[in-house]
């Protein structure tokens, strides 16, 4: 299963009011989990971006200009895209900012199916706060590059914190009976995953083939071993 999450930075806070996107992230997931392959660009605009707006995420007029407006990437933020679900925080913002560029360059407004993370947590987490600084915090997710705000970041930031929303890394099992071994993955106080070596040794698994044979009518049915 492919999805997308999609994050921009703009010039302030109402597209309605000639506001423009300047900033547009997307990072490729597949089956919840990032691929590596990324989208990100800038759009140079004809139209001042808000003090606020600078101070939030460090763009300037003087940066974009040496960039390509937004219709000159839209072809190719479409190919990234396809028809494959959307991962957005707060999705009307984005998804007004975007449908109003593609506008503006004669293109049909986005029609992909849209999980707003912000509703997503709120639901369930049961909690009124469900900004993304709040929600890496709580998940622990790595805050450490976000100085500023930045699309792709942004997005990268996302898709760990939609991961643990839909209820996280799931733990991968093995059972070697050559090496007597079973790999767990184990989550540290980092909250991060490393492989923990459980040894199981051959006697064990005689006496559990045992224990198994002496059930009678057991609900996974008869083991030949």
């Amino acid at each position: 299963m492919r999805e997308v999450v999609l994050d921009t930075e703009t010039t302030g806070l109402k597209y309605r009011s000639g506001d423009r996107v300047i900033e547009v992230g997307c990072v490729e997931l597949i089956n919840h989990i990032q691929t590596g392959k990324t989208l990100q660009f800038y759009c140079n605009v004809n139209k001042k971006i808000d003090e606020g707006a600078t101070r939030v995420h460090g763009i300037t007029n003087e940066f974009l200009l040496s960039h390509p407006y937004f219709e000159d990437n839209v072809e190719v933020f479409l190919d990234f895209i396809r028809k494959d679900t959307l991962i957005i925080h707060n999705a009307d913002f984005d998804l007004g900012f975007i449908n109003n560029e593609l506008k503006m360059v004669d293109k049909k407004a986005l029609s992909n199916n849209v999980v707003d993370t912000v509703k997503l947590a709120r639901q369930k987490l049961n909690t009124r706060i469900a900004n993304l600084d709040y929600l890496c915090k709580r998940f622990s997710v790595d805050l450490g590059k976000r100085d500023l705000h930045g699309a792709l970041l942004d997005s990268q930031l996302l898709a760990e914190v939609y991961l643990e929303l839909i209820g996280g890394k799931q733990i991968k099992m093995t059972l070697d009976t050559a090496s007597s071994k079973e790999d767990t993955m184990h989550k540290n106080n980092n909250n991060k995953y490393s492989f923990v070596k459980i040894n199981v040794s051959d006697k064990d698994i005689d006496e559990h083939k045992k224990q198994v044979k002496q059930i009678k009518n057991p609900l996974w049915g008869k083991i030949n071993y």
